[in-house]
This record gives structure tokens, C-alpha cells and sequence, in this order.
């Protein structure tokens, strides 16, 4: 079996995606990879539009086409970047129960009539004992890569996906802050009642002691009781509306400035939650719940990169909510947005040597 450095000298960067390689067409394996991505192909309580538990695979099919250069980063491709395989049994309890939750929520908006209370009475605690489930399961993947130090994503599936990696982190780690960029804030109880709605994955956050701090960017889409929690916290949850960011911007301040500001709010150690939907949904059409407004391509980037400047660490990430769509186009920009995440992290970590 080929040696990591082996395999880097028989790889040619220059060359066409590899498109029977591993993630971005990279000739490394798990065992040799410093990032590991986990996909978790799950959308149960999607409320809108599903597709986004069909992300994982429609981005790991768009990401030999990824040109692995990287200008501020010498070598970047030569990290190790590796996928683990998709799940195909969450997928399938994924499907089955999108279905069942699907009628439910249908029957909700219909003002819960007293003819479906005894059907569906058991099925929001069903589907909350498998989250729970789900949550277990990603923890203990994610804390047996962690404890190889290696760097660890996940790739939803709808946001309520990377719990479980939150979850590990708070093993590893006394105290974190999460830069979430979504056009959501997420912060709702028990969404339609699903513990682990992709509506609440942020309120489920806090419930961690060891997430100090959200920070919240790009959000343009919230009700009064997530602006209000906010607004309780202490100081705990700051959110950046993107119309505030955007009016600071047209009054001739900055992107540089801002990001300043959205930094500042963060401690040392840095979680990264990435709701494609947090991009102009240009960028994002297929996503489950598209907003207009949000950030371009390189602000993001932008965000991330005076991130890592600023001599914080990343110590994980997601990328969540990409659906394929009715074209390549989504994979195509949730693949380049994936290599993004994992470079910077690894130059945070001084896995890649950064010039900034």
C-alpha cells in the first residue's frame, strides 16, 4: 500500500480530476488524510424543499472539477483531504421518515385537525429518539478522528446535521465559539416539534456550556422569540443582520471593517457552521430554503480567511444544506466552498502554511 508521501510524488495537481480518486479527485485515503469530511445524508424535518440529504454525493461528484491551487496557501492539496463513504442506512431512515414528517407538518399547517391526532401523536418523539441517535453516532466518529488530530467537518444534510461533531468538540475542548453564516438564525425550540429541527440546531448549541459565544452573519429570515433570545442572552449571541451589513457597507464602510467587528465577538477557538443559504441564493438555487440577499462567494471567504489573520483557531466546520438542484451548479459551489473550509482550517491549525 502506497505511503502518503508516495502517493503525493505519483500525483500530478495540474493534471484533469480524477473522478474514480477520492474527494477533489486527491489520491488520499482516510488513514492519510489531516481533514476527514463526514457525510450525513439527513433532511428529516426539512420544512420547505428537501434535497439537501442527496448534498454529500452531488458535491463529491462536482469536486474533481475543483482546480486545487490555492494562491495564499503553498501546497494546500498536499494536506489530505479524504470523505468517508455516504451512510446508505441513514439515508434510507432519512427517506423513510421524511415522508412520515412530511404528512405531519402538512397536517400542522392545516391547523391540526382532530381526524390525524391519534396518527401522528407518537411520530414527533420517533423521529427525535433517532436524531438523538444520529447525534451519537456522528460524536463518536467524529471524537475517534479527533483524538488522531486530525480536523473534522461534516457535510449535511439539513442543518440539524453537525450536532454531534458540536458535541465531540465540547469533549475536546473547555470552551468554543461558533461563526455561523446562514440566512436563518436557527434558534427555535423544538421546531414543529422535532427536538433536532434544522430550525433549532443553534438553540441546541447553547445548551453546550462549552459554546461561549455564536455569532451569527448574513441572517435576514428569524421570528420575534430567536430575535428575542438573542437579544436575553448576555451577550452570548450576536447576531449580524445581513441588512445592517449591507446599510454599513452602502454608508461606505468596508467589508474589511465589518469582518473586524464579527471577529472581534468570537474568542480563540473557532467552530464554523456554513449554511449554503447564508450565500446569495444565486450562488445556491437548489438549496431547502433560499432567501434573497446574503453574502458573495469571496466575502465568505473573505470572512474566513481574516478569521484565520487574526491568529484564531479553527478547530472544526460544516457545510450544510446544499441540495443538487436541477443542475450541477450547487454541487460545483458547495465543492469549491468545501475546499475553502478545509484549507483555512488546516492553515489556522499550521497544518498548511498560509500567507495572509
Amino acid at each position: 500500500m502506497s505511503s502518503k508521501e508516495e502517493k503525493i510524488a505519483g500525483f500530478d495537481p495540474n493534471g484533469m480530476g480524477d473522478v474514480s480518486g477520492g474527494l477533489f479527485g486527491l489520491p488520499f485515503g482516510i488513514d492519510e488524510a489531516e481533514v476527514v469530511i463526514i457525510p450525513t445524508p439527513w433532511e428529516v424535518t426539512v420544512s420547505y424543499s428537501a434535497g439537501t440529504a442527496q448534498g454529500p454525493q452531488a458535491i463529491k461528484e462536482a469536486s474533481p472539477q475543483v482546480d486545487l491551487f490555492e494562491p495564499c496557501i503553498k501546497d494546500a492539496w498536499k494536506l489530505g483531504i479524504a470523505m468517508e463513504e455516504v451512510s446508505e442506512e441513514w439515508a434510507t431512515t432519512s427517506e423513510e421518515l421524511r415522508q412520515k414528517a412530511e404528512q405531519y407538518i402538512a397536517w400542522l399547517e392545516e391547523g391540526s385537525p382532530e381526524n390525524g391526532r391519534a396518527q401522528f401523536a407518537q411520530l414527533p418523539a420517533e423521529i427525535t429518539a433517532k436524531g438523538a441517535q444520529m447525534l451519537q453516532w456522528l460524536k463518536q466518529k467524529a471524537l475517534y478522528y479527533l483524538e488522531q488530530g486530525k480536523i473534522v467537518g461534516v457535510l449535511g444534510g439539513d442543518h440539524s446535521t453537525p450536532l454531534g461533531l458540536m458535541h465531540a468538540l465540547a469533549e475536546k475542548h473547555e470552551e468554543y465559539g461558533i461563526l455561523q453564516v446562514d440566512a436563518h438564525a436557527d434558534l427555535r425550540e423544538a421546531y414543529e416539534g422535532f427536538e433536532f429541527s434544522h430550525a433549532s440546531i443553534m438553540y441546541n448549541a447553547l445548551k453546550l456550556p462549552q459554546v461561549k459565544k455564536l455569532v451569527q452573519v448574513g441572517i435576514r429570515d428569524l421570528c420575534q422569540a430567536e430575535a428575542e433570545l438573542a437579544q436575553q442572552s448576555n451577550g452570548r449571541v450576536t447576531i449580524f443582520y445581513d441588512a445592517s451589513l449591507k446599510e454599513n457597507m452602502y454608508a461606505g464602510d468596508s467589508w474589511k471593517k465589518e469582518c473586524k467587528k464579527i471577529i472581534a465577538q468570537l474568542p480563540q477557538k473557532v467552530y464554523i457552521s456554513f449554511d449554503i443559504d447564508g450565500l446569495d441564493p444565486k450562488l445556491c438555487p437548489g438549496t431547502g430554503t433560499p432567501v434573497p440577499g446574503g453574502l458573495e462567494f469571496e466575502q465568505a471567504v473573505f470572512l474566513i480567511k481574516q478569521l484565520v489573520k487574526s491568529g484564531r483557531e479553527i478547530i472544526g466546520f460544516d457545510l450544510c444544506e446544499v441540495a443538487p438542484g436541477d443542475s450541477e451548479w450547487n454541487g460545483n459551489v458547495g465543492a469549491r466552498l468545501l475546499y475553502k473550509l478545509c484549507n483555512w482550517a488546516a492553515a489556522s491549525q499550521k497544518k498548511l502554511e498560509a500567507q495572509l
